[in-house]
């Protein structure tokens, strides 16, 4: 069904001195204007479009991308103040409103607001409230699984953490002992499930288990390559010290630093943590993560001498099946290699710039959702210009090229007919 607020591809009709026309179902014909019309749209062609209300209410379309669709949460300035309400800027020309009645506060122009976008009852028109409350069923039954990952949009905060909202929908909580890193209110981050209670209540994380270990562990290697193989701290070190040098608890620094030393990739004493140089390949400072870890001998033959005797004591106490048991690597996703110059690349014809990294993935439905569009580019498997790009929210322009999996595409601006 075809509705306002929403994303469509719709088939052209006609071709007009202001625009062309698309079938729009139930809705009939909507233009779409000629400042987003392309030369070689032909009738019958289908065009990717977001309709909306016109200034009359009529529905009209464009080929432009709002910060949120009808359904969904966005963080929105207010730009006017006006006698029936507030005006924010949701990415489109025509502002959306928030009537009085919808504000859970008075608005002030310049600052933002975390709003629901809803269509209105009696007049259809696309409309927002900041009371979001009322919106989201505590006990709202839910389908979610542990370490599934999500979109979560920060909402406020609590005497437990931060409560977000998940995928438009439901609320969790992100713990205080979750939280390494400062967050927003109103920020969009990817997280993960970590428990749905038997009340139907979500426990979230930003990073599943594994991830977060994984993650901590690179980030120790890194600051010892720094500061050249030491780091004046230990398991029994003051938890904020912790956090200023590695920004995590030091619940998390001991786990991680447990397994390193398990591994024969440090060693720990009174004084601190120090790299066991030989049972980590060297890398150039530049390159801190790029570090593998060598053969669990290799690594035995390079411990000190007194660590050598502590380890021999303790497996004489384990079964030969523990000493057989292996240990368990640390995991390293790979970087994706950049494609030969002699491959073959497909445009990406687009109507505007700059377009968001992580939306072009799940428009072009190489993801299945913005979530996994985001955890693809925050992992590190997406090049942009030939070199990995973490940052979800690159601003991608004319001439950028983007290698994920196995797609290789350049990005090229169409300007669009006067």
């Amino acid at each position: 069904m075809i509705r306002i607020g929403q994303f469509h591809s719709l088939p052209i009709v006609k071709h007009t001195s202001v625009g062309v026309y698309l079938d729009a179902d139930s809705l009939g014909e909507v233009l779409l204007p000629r400042r987003y019309v392309l030369k070689q749209w032909q009738v019958g062609d289908k065009v990717r479009v977001f309709l909306y209300s016109d200034k009359e209410d009529r529905p009209i379309a464009t080929t432009e991308t709002p910060k949120a669709c009808v359904g969904e949460f966005a963080y929105l300035e207010a730009v006017a103040i006006t006698e029936v309400g507030a005006f924010l800027d949701w990415g489109l020309k025509k502002d959306v409103l928030v009537p009085f009645s919808e504000q859970h506060k008075p608005m002030v122009e310049g600052d933002s607001y975390l709003v629901y976008l809803y269509l209105g009852k009696l007049d259809g028109r696309i409309t927002a409230t900041s009371k979001i409350d009322k919106l989201i069923d505590d006990e709202k039954p839910s389908s979610y699984n542990p370490l599934e990952p999500v979109e979560l949009i920060i909402a406020n905060s609590t005497d437990l953490g931060l409560k977000a909202i998940i995928n438009h929908s439901h609320w969790g909580v992100l713990y205080n002992n979750e939280l390494n890193e400062r967050l927003s209110f109103g920020q969009s981050i990817m997280g993960y499930i970590k428990y749905v209670r038997p009340d139907g209540r979500i426990d979230l994380s930003l990073q599943t288990g594994q991830q977060s270990r994984d993650k901590n562990t690179q980030k120790i290697i890194s600051y010892l390559y720094r500061e050249k193989g030491f780091a004046a701290v230990h398991d029994k070190s003051d938890p904020e010290l912790i956090f200023k040098l590695f920004s995590m608890s030091k619940s998390a620094f001991k786990k991680a630093i447990g397994g390193l030393y398990k591994q024969r990739i440090i060693s720990i004493d009174q004084e601190g943590i120090r790299l066991l140089e030989q049972s980590v390949e060297k890398v150039s400072r530049d390159k801190p993560n790029s570090h593998k870890v060598a053969s669990d001998k290799a690594a035995n033959n390079s411990a000190a001498p007194s660590e050598k005797a502590e380890t021999k004591t303790k497996a004489k106490t384990k079964t030969s099946k523990a000493k057989d048991k292996p240990v368990r690597k640390i995991k390293l996703m790979p970087a994706p290699k950049p494609a030969p110059e002699s491959a073959s690349w497909r445009e990406l014809e687009v109507t505007f710039e700059p377009l968001e990294l992580y939306k072009i993935l799940k428009f072009e439905g190489l993801s299945s959702s913005g979530a996994e569009a985001k955890a693809a580019v925050g992992s590190g498997q997406v090049l942009v210009n030939g070199e990995v790009e973490t940052r979800k929210r690159k601003k991608i322009v004319d001439g950028d090229t983007i290698q994920f999996e196995q797609e290789l595409m350049r990005i090229k601006l169409i300007k669009e007919a006067k």
